[in-house]
């Protein structure tokens, strides 16, 4: 019984109830996330988030009870389970619920902020997602090294920036909020280089920020050609 449950949280079978389930939770997550997208306090929202976080709470203790499954490590399965990242995410989907329902708490910002968690969720149920997700560990290297790469050059080139026009840039944070959005490519246009070095280096930036920038989507895109020729 709570083998076949698992299998059905898991999506590890094409059956009508798993794909059913599946369903239900995008469907659940989607409707939780719904009353953030407005300021005004509806009964319907009201009804949402009830209704929601029920769901939500039968899932956590649905996944809790087939630990065992999941980790594979016996009875300390149900112990470390609530400590694994998607038990905290799907705990703290859960708490802000709670905080809302007690006024004297005084945190409906901070449990606002908590129920975007839930968009996180998706993650669990989509499997395009999941594709997605294993191409991130599998190119993990490759990507923190573009990272590395990414804010090495950020910091050479506010460093340099924040030397040649320092009345330009007050701070040096100033100087790397201009070289991120340089690299980018992005160019809000709000700080800007004036001397004719400044602008060079400006230059320089943009062209080499586009080959930088296009370098993860290039890893992604391959990696994720790759998991689907595996699942095919």
């Amino acid at each position: 019984m709570r083998e076949n449950v698992f299998s059905i949280l898991e999506n590890k079978s094409d059956s009508l109830i798993s794909k059913s389930y599946n369903l239900l939770m995008l469907v659940t997550i989607f409707l939780s996330i719904v009353p953030l997208m407005f300021k005004e306090h509806l009964l319907m929202f009201t009804v949402f988030e009830y209704v929601t976080t029920a769901v939500f709470c039968m899932d956590y203790i649905l996944r809790w009870v087939t630990a065992d499954f999941k980790l594979g490590k016996g009875k300390a399965s149900f112990v470390l389970y609530p400590l694994t990242i998607m038990a905290i995410v799907d705990l703290l989907c859960i708490l802000p619920t709670f905080f809302m329902m007690n006024s004297g708490l005084k945190l409906l910002k901070i449990a606002r902020m908590g129920r975007l968690l839930r968009v996180f969720k998706v993650i669990r149920y989509s499997k395009n997602i999941a594709i997605l997700t294993n191409v991130m560990k599998e190119q993990r290297e490759a990507l923190l090294l573009v990272i590395v790469l990414a804010t090495g050059y950020i910091l050479f080139t506010a460093l340099l920036m924040f030397t040649v026009e320092p009345t330009t840039f007050d701070t040096f944070f100033d100087a790397l909020y201009w070289a991120t959005i340089s690299l980018t490519t992005v160019g809000y246009g709000d700080i800007f280089a004036v001397s004719t070095l400044g602008k060079l280096i400006t230059m320089v930036s943009s062209v080499l920020g586009i080959a930088i920038v296009a370098l993860p989507a290039g890893i992604i895109t391959a990696g994720y050609m790759n998991e689907i020729m595996k699942n095919q």
